[in-house]
């Protein structure tokens, strides 16, 4: 790749671009982009004018040899592209206020990527990296795609299982924050610490030993849970605390998104009120990106603000650029990626997308070998993934049979009528982004 990197950012006018603008700046001594491709849509179009203003000030004062590019047509962008990432968002914010407040007004869970809402996300977005992945394998076959959209599990396993695209990596930043944070608890650096991760996006277990192989798994699980001063990681995620006896006897540390599966009445009751009170995530993500955009139209402004973290999702874009970096010059870092599983968990299907901490490769990642899960964690988890494997069918078939299956078995789904009332309310508010079902 003498020629340099060609990196295409597809939902490139998302207020994360600036992280991911700033990632590939500070690794350009060892990863050679010279050109950045940021591409969106027509309903996205002042937006990608903004952010991508302000990637080409960024770019200009660190000196780099590279150039930003803003483009609407997507194909002209991917065209010999080696790595193409996605941080798309169908129907926008508004889609995502219509899949929390829908299932709120009826009493239930109502959150971007669990329960009806992250179901109807993933339907609303498969669809599209589909079609991404047809024109990749005409115009850039040999690129990887790396996904930072959500559901970032259920995409990735219908890129793998229906797109039949094996350079595929599937991202998040809840084990990324996990890293640091727990760290910091243990007043270590991250890098004498090792994490290692299993499960499915947003229901992973991992535990925690130091560099001389001490298992600091329960010592952590006291710090998080142990006392009346809970913590949550993920900015969209109640502070509730879980029951210290369950976790001690779990023996490893929960996602943060367990909290709506062990304290769904709590996680519940949270919700609601805080509905009632404020409405929904969404309204208030789209203030805040409301606020960053106007501070993106500063000329001035050439680095990503402080005020970014408040969006929720930090980290994620330097992860990316961390794992295109651990791809291109087959560094063999362990990071923790959705990928194919392959055997790596011995209680989920072999050609399936699993989280598990992996080495970055040339190849890709390499999953760590994890063996079996406990009937501890067992049983949710296999439920969990036989959802995401009807969702993810219902997505690409449009069955609505398949997808009143995988509602009645989300555990954060009342089952029965009420479950096919929200179903269908979701299906009439999202019609125009689910021509499979019309």
């Amino acid at each position: 790749m003498d020629k340099g990197i060609k990196i295409v950012t597809i939902g490139g006018g998302s207020s994360y671009t600036p992280e991911l603008i700033e990632g590939f700046i500070k690794r350009h001594q060892h990863l050679p982009v010279k050109e950045i491709w940021l591409v969106d849509i027509e309903a996205g179009k002042e937006k990608l004018e903004i952010v991508g203003a302000m990637a080409q000030r960024m770019v200009k004062t660190s000196g780099i040899d590279c150039t930003v590019h803003l483009t609407l047509d997507r194909r002209k962008a991917l065209e010999n592209a080696d790595f193409v990432t996605t941080q798309l968002r169908v129907g926008l914010l508004d889609a995502r206020i219509l899949d929390e407040r829908i299932p709120l007004s009826h009493g239930m869970i109502g959150q971007e990527t669990n329960g009806a809402g992250g179901i109807f996300k993933a339907l609303r977005t498969i669809p599209v990296i589909l079609e991404i992945v047809e024109e990749m394998k005409e115009l850039c076959p040999n690129a990887w795609l790396i996904n930072f959209t959500n559901p970032a599990g259920m995409v990735t396993e219908a890129v793998l299982r229906y797109g039949k695209w094996s350079k595929v990596v599937g991202l998040c930043n809840i084990p990324v924050n996990a890293i640091f944070e727990e760290a910091d608890l243990l007043q270590e650096k991250p890098e004498n610490l090792f994490f290692q991760f299993a499960g499915i996006n947003h229901l992973h277990w991992h535990t925690v030993k130091d560099s001389t192989g001490n298992d600091r798994t329960a010592e952590l699980i006291e710090q998080m849970y142990g006392t009346s001063e809970a913590k949550s990681i993920v900015a969209n995620i109640a502070n509730n605390n879980l029951l210290i006896d369950q976790v001690r006897n779990l023996g490893m540390i929960p996602c943060p998104y367990h909290r709506y599966y062990y304290l769904t009445d709590a996680m519940l009751e949270e919700e609601l009120a805080a509905f009632r009170e404020n409405g929904t995530r969404a309204e208030k993500v789209k203030k805040i990106e409301s606020e960053l955009f106007t501070l993106y139209k500063d000329p001035e402004l050439d680095y990503k603000p402080q005020q970014l973290a408040e969006r929720g999702g930090a980290r994620y874009s330097d992860a990316a650029c961390e794992i295109i970096h651990g791809i291109y010059n087959d560094t063999g870092q362990l990071m923790t990626v959705s990928t194919k599983n392959n055997g790596t968990i011995a209680d989920l299907p072999d050609d399936c997308a699993v989280e598990v901490t992996s080495l970055i490769t040339r190849q890709g990642p390499v999953p760590l070998n994890f063996g079996h899960f406990s009937a501890k964690q067992r049983g949710l988890l296999q439920v969990m993934k036989a959802m995401e494997e009807l969702t993810i069918e219902a997505a690409v078939t449009g069955n609505y049979g398949t997808l009143l299956q995988a509602f009645t078995m989300n555990p954060l789904i009342p089952s029965g009528h009420l479950a096919k009332l929200v179903m269908d309310e979701l299906l009439v508010a999202h019609n125009t982004y689910l021509p499979a079902f019309h």
